[in-house]
């Protein structure tokens, strides 16, 4: 079988005209998600030496995100991307500013947490307006090819990202490192904004009773999101505890790398997984690829060198795009147009709330524990987020679906 065969359900996903802007400008949008959090950690850590108070302030910023993404979109699903995206990132790339000017001119700690959490708050998340053009352009058996092409795309940004950041930030100056992040996702998200021909449509609400925000949390989602929690926590974790073991090894500029091998193992893994015909339910994949998700990360306790932490993180990186690529479609596949990008940013919301979790507890680890005992932090999130898969399986069973990859059906074609 050659190769052009192999790949032609990613090739099919972009013989629609338009596919390639819209999903490349999401890609560049997406930068800021692993430069902003670690960017924070490594300014705030370079001006007052404590990993505590970069964490927190790194998490301030991830929970507000998580917070106001589902906002984002929910306006987004009502009145089009192309309204909304320009005024968002107007208000993200003026707060990122403030924020850096701030911390550089060592202004009062609570303005650096006010101003993280504006910074936060005014970004929606680009991954799932991204998903929601795929979704409305392709059938089930596409949107995995979609999904898992995504998956990747985000894992690219993570193996770019942090070196990137890490090496703005130690060998320029700090604040580099944190306004680059900045500046590109708002190059990306005003690119996407201007892509109005293949934004899904909108869905004004009507004329009846206003639906109540909590509608769109069906028990499916609840399981998701609780998961992707817990997820979170390991991705939050980790920021800070590799930065701090690196230090502690004595090279700090490889902390990106390190990251970025995590990145490139769950990289891998996403683009054989958009290629697979995998039988079974949505919902015995996402417990199946949970449980794997799991018991890979436990190889952190063993971490004595950076040689085999990055051994360890390429192994825990496989197991990374499956559960992130197996709940995106689960959600996709029970959710209506018309709060379809609400529901792809509460997945979304799960990850960052637990990445503010994990950069707080994982701040406070290293401080009290130091760096190598504090990857007990990661490792114990993600057998959690194992234990809730399972716990959570039976509120979302379905029908047995069989993957038919390379059956993407395409749409007529767009303009954008």
């Amino acid at each position: 079988m050659s190769a052009r065969t192999v790949f032609s359900p990613y090739r099919r996903l972009f013989a629609v005209r338009g596919s390639v802007a819209f999903s490349l400008a999401g890609w560049v949008g997406r930068l800021p998600a692993p430069m902003l959090g670690l960017g924070a950690v490594l300014l705030v850590e370079d001006r007052t030496g404590s990993y505590g108070l970069a964490g927190a302030v790194s998490g301030t910023l991830a929970l507000s995100y998580g917070v106001a993404g589902p906002q984002w979109a929910r306006a987004m699903d009502r009145r089009g991307q192309a309204e909304v995206l320009p005024w968002a990132m107007g208000a993200f790339l003026l707060t990122g500013i403030a924020f850096v000017a701030t911390v550089v001119a060592d202004g009062p700690r609570w303005s650096w947490f006010l101003l993280a959490a504006a910074v936060g708050a005014s970004s929606p998340n680009i991954g799932s307006l991204v998903r929601a053009r795929w979704s409305a352009l392709l059938d089930p058996a596409g949107r995995q090819t979609a999904f898992a092409f995504e998956a990747v795309a985000d894992e690219i940004v993570f193996v770019i990202g942090p070196p990137l950041v890490t090496v703005l930030a130690t060998l320029i100056a700090p604040p580099v490192g944190f306004l680059t992040g900045v500046v590109l996702g708002a190059v990306g998200g005003l690119w996407l904004a201007g892509l109005r021909v293949s934004q899904p449509p909108a869905h004004p609400l009507g004329t009846g009773p206003r639906p109540r925000w909590w509608a769109v949390l069906t028990p499916t989602l609840l399981v998701v999101v609780v998961t992707y929690l817990a997820v979170g926590t390991v991705f939050g974790g980790l920021d800070v505890v590799v930065v701090g073991f690196a230090e502690a090894e004595g090279a700090p500029a490889l902390s990106g790398a390190v990251l970025a091998v995590f990145a490139a193992g769950s990289l891998l893994a996403g683009l054989v997984y958009g290629l697979a015909p995998l039988p079974g339910t949505l919902a015995a994949r996402f417990v199946g690829t949970a449980v794997a998700f799991g018991l890979a990360a436990q190889l952190l306790w063993g971490v004595g060198s950076l040689p085999v932490l990055a051994g360890c993180g390429f192994l825990a990186g496989l197991t990374i795009a499956p559960v992130l690529v197996s709940g995106t479609s689960l959600v996709e596949s029970r959710v209506g147009p018309g709060v379809l990008t609400e529901s792809l940013a509460w997945t979304i919301s799960g990850l960052t709330l637990g990445v503010t979790t994990g950069s707080a507890l994982a701040g406070a680890a290293v401080d009290a524990w130091g760096a190598q005992a504090a990857f007990a932090v990661p490792a114990g999130a993600a057998a959690v987020a194992a234990l809730l898969a399972v716990a959570g399986g039976r509120f979302v069973r379905d029908q047995p679906v069989v993957a038919a990859v390379g059956a993407v059906r395409i749409e007529p074609p767009i303009d954008g």
